[in-house]
């Protein structure tokens, strides 16, 4: 798949590091021009990533602030992504939060946050990029999860959100299929990244037990997974779900 984006931008949400740090890597040695994207108390972290996704292979690279679950941030993004790269052929839309706790219990600012940022990130970003999408004949990855599909305790606001994902997009590929966009969707399962370092170790030895493959996925297979799904040789899929999960929902 080498070279397969040449000419090509990527915007990737939430990227400043973990799995969006991972996507952006990817798509940069693949040729993109890839436009990177985090909130503003990760600036920092946005501008060492810019440097290294140009060393990884990226044909330019640019970062844009902006909050995504807040639709006139995105609005400027989209517009300001236009203004420096002149098109985008690629939205992977990333980011996104937890803030686990047992339906009891969960406060409504803990429902309301992980919703905005989950779910509404998705419709903001994808509507206002369907523009120039349409113009490239471009296509948008979403990350769901197995959450989304089979739940999990103390996750109802995630679930909810990842599910939603999932149905926004079986809904998009069909309004858009006939523009030539794409809409697909990646549910990963366990991914080793600082979010699963939180996970107990005991509670580590049950996943990877329950998972055929016996192990966490790495970050870089879920960008591998994406890269594809956006990749020419993706041309006839869209409306699907890509499990990446090592066999954890067998």
């Amino acid at each position: 798949m080498a070279n397969t984006f040449e000419g090509k931008v990527v915007l990737v949400t939430g990227s400043s590091q973990g799995i969006g740090r991972a996507i952006a890597t990817k798509f940069a040695s693949l040729g993109a021009k890839v436009a990177l994207n985090d909130i503003s108390i990760a600036e920092e972290n946005l501008k060492a990533a810019v440097e290294d996704i140009k060393k990884a292979g990226a044909a330019d690279a640019k970062y844009f602030m902006a909050d995504v679950s807040n639709y006139a941030q995105v609005e400027k993004m989209m517009a300001d992504i236009q203004a420096a790269f002149g098109r985008l052929d690629v939205l992977v839309n990333n980011a996104g939060v937890t803030k686990d706790r047992t339906l009891a219990k969960m406060t409504t600012e803990e429902w309301q946050k992980v919703i905005d940022i989950d779910l509404t990130s998705v419709f903001n970003c994808s509507k206002l990029a369907l523009p120039m999408l349409i113009a490239s004949q471009g296509n948008i990855v979403s990350l769901a999860s197995v959450v989304g599909q089979d739940g999990n305790f103390g996750q109802t606001n995630y679930a909810a959100a990842k599910a939603g994902i999932i149905g926004f997009t079986k809904a998009l590929s069909k309004e858009v299929g006939k523009l030539n966009v794409r809409a697909n969707a990646v549910a990963p399962g366990f991914i080793a990244t600082k979010m699963a370092e939180a996970i107990p170790e005991e509670m580590k030895a049950i996943i990877k037990k329950m998972t055929s493959l016996g192990r966490f996925g790495q970050p870089e297979e879920v960008a591998d997974t994406i890269a594809f799904l956006a990749s020419g040789g993706a041309g006839f899929i869209t409306g699907t779900v890509v499990n990446i999960d090592g066999g954890l929902m067998l």
